[in-house]
């Protein structure tokens, strides 16, 4: 398949592909977590507001406890890189723009270039530093498996093709941007299957814990 083809196919089928199971996906996994059955709670209820210690919960859990803060605090901080540079990267480059507006009727203005081809450089360096933790650690080695490792590809490629897209690296400009799209498939096809749905349901798992939580009159 030649650069033009690739960015075709790209472009066209694997895209309408990856959005349908994309949107379903999310469906799905949002309507199976709802339809979970809870057990009823009997005490006595000691504060009518556990509902803030929801939202209490989903502040602070993300940043560390002080009782581990030296321990993995520039761990967090190289987590904090990765996801800010990949959201400046997809939200601000203004042809990912015109794409959500094609989708979603939603834009807004963008950022130069080179604070994107910045921020995926960042990100991407940030996922590298991850990924040799992650192999290093005795306790994540034996913690992962090949949803994390696969989790981690297809975050990955993106944000090289892309940058390699943006500097025109590469024999033929349309298959560098063809694999840069496709890999956009690809994740967006696995987001809802993987552990990188945590974009989503990071604020559902908090926001229950801390309800509950906050119910008892515990601290979030």
């Amino acid at each position: 398949m030649n650069g033009a083809s690739l960015l075709d196919f790209a472009r066209g089928p694997a895209f309408e592909a990856a959005v349908a199971m994309l949107s379903f996906g999310i469906v799905w996994r949002l309507t199976g977590i709802l339809a979970l059955r809870r057990s009823v709670d009997h005490s006595r209820p000691r504060t009518g507001f556990g509902w803030m210690g929801g939202l209490r919960m989903i502040v602070s859990r993300s940043w560390p406890r002080r009782e581990f803060r030296e321990r993995v605090l520039h761990w967090d901080i190289i987590s904090y890189l990765f996801h800010i540079g990949y959201a400046v990267a997809i939200l601000g480059y203004v042809p990912h723009i015109l794409l959500i507006r094609n989708l979603v009727g939603l834009q807004w203005p963008g950022l130069p270039g080179g604070v994107i081809a910045f921020a995926a450089g960042i990100s991407a360096a940030a996922l590298l530093a991850l990924l040799g933790h992650r192999m290093t650690s005795p306790v994540l080695r034996q913690l992962s498996n090949f949803d994390d490792y696969f989790s981690w590809f297809v975050a990955f490629v993106p944000l090289v093709t892309g940058l390699m897209a943006y500097y025109n690296i590469g024999d033929s400009y349309q298959l560098v941007l063809g694999l840069h799209i496709l890999s956009g498939d690809i994740l967006f096809a696995w987001l809802p299957f993987g552990k990188i749905m945590h974009v989503i349901l990071f604020a559902f798992s908090r926001g229950t814990t801390g309800t509950v939580y906050g119910r008892r009159g515990a601290a979030t």
